[in-house]
């Protein structure tokens, strides 16, 4: 019994402590993730499509949830066809596969998600080389991007592809004006360049700019999306181009292992996901902005809530004496999750599983973690 006491005393004063917090509104009685939109749980509509859906060796085509899935992307974008893949990089990777010829440069923006977190693919699977510039925003222009396409040359490679991203992630959910996406494409055809768009949040792009899919992404070659994002499905994007591009692609996705089988229990959630979940992403939005100019009033954090245009809130935490991995550990301790960019920039995402009031608390408890 003398033992126990130790034990008690530490239990009561952790007690306390809880009560303390609970009592000064600080300790938040749920998780709130806002590492990605990613962390979403799929909706009871689609647990009950993927429960009920028809399925099919997707391999040998025969999966007709996975082939009405394929259509209606294909259909959204304005393309001959779609091709569903398991992640986002697998799509970024069977493009630039399809696109490239080893040995070649790939023309992308230096903080590119195919560049810094896509384990180094594009020289591994494709032979290809990166060839980076830095772009306002995230925003590359054709201006800036034609310096980089070599003259003929010996010894120089060639540009086989230029990759833009829109959202831009790692730029705090930028969106590349349509005008400026279409002239790099006219100025990369015009040179007998292919352009592919890792358009992982291409959806929010288009809430943002106000305008569809189809018209912000026309001009691009191929299309990589998510799913999974801030659509809410558990799994999987789609890639969409040509017949030509597809079909080569659909063998790219075998040879890295991407051919799966009966895959429409997945492809049923994919079909709500692009169908409905778009009509929801302005919420995120809004509730990103309010998150931003929340977190701008928290002395020390460094925020332009008005660069916040999508679901992605971007903020500098060296003026409150706090690395960005410390800061994110005593934010866990009061179950508020984010993520790092570097040693002092933190990101969080909005999406569909975050409340407004969910955001609100999310800021009120970085404000007193920063202020203790």
């Amino acid at each position: 019994m003398p033992n126990e006491l130790p034990k008690m005393t530490t239990m009561k004063n952790a007690a306390a402590h809880v009560l303390e917090e609970k009592e000064s509104g600080f300790l938040s009685q749920r998780v709130i993730d806002l590492r990605s939109d990613t962390v979403t749980r799929p909706t009871p509509a689609m647990r009950k499509a993927m429960a009920e859906a028809e399925v099919g060796d997707d391999v040998y085509g025969e999966d007709p949830t996975v082939n009405r899935l394929e259509a209606a992307a294909a259909r959204i974008f304005g393309r001959e066809a779609a091709l569903f893949v398991p992640t986002g990089t697998m799509g970024n990777q069977i493009a630039i596969k399809v696109h490239t010829h080893p040995g070649q440069e790939i023309i992308c923006e230096e903080r590119a998600h195919i560049l810094d977190w896509e384990m180094g693919m594009p020289a591994w699977f494709s032979g290809c080389v990166l060839r980076t510039l830095s772009g306002e925003d995230g925003i590359l222009s054709w201006r800036e991007i034609q310096k980089k396409i070599p003259e003929q040359s010996y010894a120089r490679a060639r540009t086989g592809l230029i990759e833009l991203e829109n959202t831009h992630n790692m730029a705090g959910g930028t969106v590349t004006p349509v005008e400026v996406m279409e002239e790099i494409c006219d100025g990369a055809h015009d040179r007998g360049i292919p352009v592919h768009l890792d358009g992982a949040r291409v959806f929010n792009a288009a809430v943002a700019l106000g305008r569809p899919v189809v018209e912000i992404t026309r001009k691009v070659d191929s299309v990589m999306f998510c799913l999974s994002k801030g659509l809410g499905a558990p799994v999987g994007s789609m890639l969409a181009g040509s017949r030509t591009f597809i079909d080569h692609a659909r063998s790219v996705r075998k040879a890295l292992g991407g051919g799966m089988r009966q895959a429409g229990i997945l492809a049923a959630a994919g079909l709500i996901a692009i169908e409905e979940m778009p009509k929801r992403l302005h919420e995120d939005h809004a509730n990103a902005k309010i998150l931003a100019k929340a977190l701008a009033e928290i002395p020390g954090l460094k925020i332009e809530p008005e660069r916040v245009k999508t679901n992605i809130v971007i903020f500098d935490v060296s003026g409150v004496g706090l690395g960005s991995g410390e800061l994110l550990r005593r934010l866990r301790e009061h179950n508020l999750i984010g993520s790092a960019v570097n040693e002092f920039v933190v990101r969080l995402l909005t999406h569909m599983d975050v409340s407004r009031a969910d955001c609100l608390q999310a800021a009120s408890i970085i404000r007193k973690v920063c202020k203790r």
